[in-house]
């Protein structure tokens, strides 16, 4: 019979912990003689069976650091957290260097030209500092410089050195504006990354679900071999007694028949019995990945440890409700996928504005260079004497010190003719807000649905548990009843046999309502989306 005590409460922290720790594994080799213990195949072929023992933290914690599917769901966070890097990278600022070096050779146009081809040399170099600002806006920073030299006549300055230090600014003011839409790209990647949290999370949860259901599961399975074990061994007892009695002559010979035909229907039951405990060990083995871990996995028996529990849990429709309305990581992504597409809407309907830009610009140039010195300080005879050396520096220095001062500020504004892809994208995205106020109504409609569901079979199945312990009880107390009246001939074998059968479907029955209990628990638990919660880590004895 199942050994009742409290449900274990396996210990559980985030998946990204678990990887880090190893549980230990005990395998045990099964004694020879221990044919109970074995499958059919393995009895044919001798070969040893190993055993595991696992409670049912070790199948989640196994589960956890070894399940395919929470591990490729596990990337999926990451590469969102990546797309939000992605999109943040818009407001580093940029730095731009450019350098060129122009020869151009030209036909003079002027009879005072040196010659008839007119030849300047240039080198330009440029520095900007750009940044895109949360508001939308632009600012930028450069610095200018050139060195010119020409051939041409009646220049005061050649070589000529010039620096210009430039200010700009442009900020939208209609269509694009404010840190909403600014940031619109960095935004939309949090949303995603949100709703790729909130699905591994769904993952985890399922995980977590689908490892309590096939533990509880072999539990029933290996238990329920136990009780057609049992029921073999009375009949067997039962058929030998029958067959003592007949050779002092007590009992006709018949009887040996209804005796006979009874233990080959038990023994048809232990097989039935055997192949159940095999399919859902595989199913656990699967679950929790287990040839992950262990090398010839499908020879290896799993031993629960963990017994169902009959500790009642009362919870609310109300409570669990509110629990739900919480924690479903599934609700939870519907709602942060209307908040994506409110803020696409939003964005949509921005931009059927006109583009309005302001501008605003502040310049300082600099001018140096090698100054010329002409005959009688008259250009016009073309005649130099000399030259004053002038430095680049200088130049530099009128434009950082700002010695000659200049500005600009306007506005631009762009009306499109036809927006007829902007409304198109509007309309879209009004559409998909509608589709996931819908989703988000259904959502709560299907968890309404689950929660009542959950709750009624939890109370209901802990009623069925008590109601059939009672029953096996009083199928116990029967069948002693009916073994004491055919000691002394006041019954048959027939009886007996049905009384067998009666106890053994009391305690099957018993048992099916224990694990059904325990299994509502957990769905419970999932559809409240607290199985993470309710594992703690304090409870994991990882040495």
């Amino acid at each position: 019979m199942v050994r009742h005590k409290l449900r274990v409460r396996s210990g559980l922290v985030y998946i990204l912990l678990l990887l880090i720790f190893f549980s230990p594994l005990k395998i045990m080799p099964v004694p020879a003689g221990h044919a109970r213990e074995k499958s059919p195949a393995a009895l044919s072929s001798g070969e040893e069976i190993k055993q595991l023992e696992l409670s049912l933290e070790d199948c989640l914690f196994k589960a956890l650091r070894n399940n395919l599917n929470l591990k490729a769901e596990m990337i999926t966070p990451q590469i969102a957290d990546k797309n939000v890097t992605l999109a943040t990278e818009k407001y580093i600022p940029s730095l731009n260097f450019n350098y060129n070096k122009q020869n151009t050779e030209t036909a003079s146009y002027s009879f005072l030209d040196a010659s008839d081809m007119v030849v300047t040399k240039q080198n330009d170099y440029t520095v900007q500092l750009s940044q895109n600002i949360p508001t939308g806006g632009t600012l930028s920073a450069s610095l200018n410089s050139y060195v010119s030299d020409s051939n041409r006549n009646f220049q005061t300055i050649n070589p000529r050195f010039g620096s210009t230090l430039r200010l700009n600014f442009s900020q939208p003011l209609l269509r694009d504006f404010g840190l909403k839409y600014g940031r619109r790209d960095i935004i939309i990647a949090g949303y995603s990354h949100e709703i790729s949290e909130d699905n591994f999370q769904k993952i985890l949860e399922e995980t977590i679900y689908n490892v309590e259901l096939a533990y509880w599961n072999l539990v029933y399975a290996r238990e329920n071999l136990k009780v057609r074990q049992q029921s073999l061994k009375l009949a067997q007892e039962l058929l030998e007694k029958n067959k003592i009695e007949i050779e002092a002559g007590t009992l006709p010979p018949i009887e040996l028949l209804t005796a006979e035909s009874e233990v080959s229907t038990r023994q048809a039951d232990i097989l039935e019995a055997e192949a159940l405990v095999k399919n859902y060990e595989d199913q656990l083995k699967v679950v929790i990945n287990l040839g992950a871990e262990i090398e010839g996995a499908k020879k290896v028996q799993i031993v629960p440890t963990d017994s169902p529990s009959v500790e009642r849990r009362e919870i609310s429709y109300e409570e669990a409700m509110n629990i739900a309305l919480e924690k479903r990581p599934d609700l939870e992504a519907v709602r942060t996928e209307l908040k994506s597409r409110e803020f696409n809407f939003s964005y949509a309907k921005n931009q059927l504005l006109p583009n309005l830009q302001f501008t605003l610009g502040y310049w300082s140039p600099g001018i140096s260079g090698d100054q010329l010195l002409y005959k009688d300080d008259n250009p016009m005879t073309g005649e130099i004497i000399g030259k004053v050396p002038g430095k680049k520096s200088d130049a530099l220095k009128d434009a950082f010190n700002f010695k000659y001062k200049n500005w600009s500020v306007g506005f631009v504004f762009t009306l499109p003719i036809s927006n007829v892809v902007t409304r198109a994208n509007y309309a879209q995205a009004k559409l998909n807000l509608e589709q996931s106020r819908l989703k988000l109504k259904n959502q709560q409609l299907q968890l309404d649905l689950e929660i009542g569901n959950a709750v009624r079979a939890v109370e209901t199945n802990y009623q069925r548990a008590l109601a059939y312990r009672s029953a096996r009880e009083l199928a116990e107390q029967k069948l002693t009843a009916e073994e004491e009246k055919f000691k002394v001939g006041m019954s048959t074998n027939y009886l007996v046999l049905q009384y067998q059968r009666d106890l053994v479907n009391a305690q099957t029955m018993e048992l099916k309502a224990l694990i059904d209990y325990n299994i509502s628990l957990a769905y419970l638990d999932r559809v409240m989306g607290a199985g993470r919660d309710r594992q703690q880590v304090s409870v994991l004895n990882i040495d």
